[in-house]
């Protein structure tokens, strides 16, 4: 019979991605951009929209470090491309 041997082996440290509110991104690009990069249906979608438009941020999903990194990155630059201000940031998940 095999021994359940503990391996030292942790969990990486996961990261919320947050949407912050602006005064200036049209609500339809913040829904575009939750469908596009966080695969949101356009319900849920939505409701993020409107949670960041009425509490100042909103989550966007959960996940590693680099993916969390990628995914604010990925964000910033297609809004800076459409000459929107929309601000996206990470912040270790407690």
């Amino acid at each position: 019979m095999l021994e359940a041997r503990h391996t030292g082996i942790h969990r990486p440290p996961l990261y919320k991605v947050l949407l912050l509110n602006d005064d200036f991104t049209p609500m339809d690009f913040v829904v575009l951009v939750l469908q596009k990069y966080f695969g949101m249906s356009s319900e849920r979608a939505t409701q993020i929209m409107f949670q960041v438009h009425r509490e100042g941020m909103g989550m966007c999903g959960v996940f590693t470090k680099d993916i969390a990194s990628t995914k604010v990155e990925q964000v910033i630059s297609y809004a800076r491309q459409h000459q929107h201000p929309l601000a996206c940031v990470m912040e270790e998940n407690e």
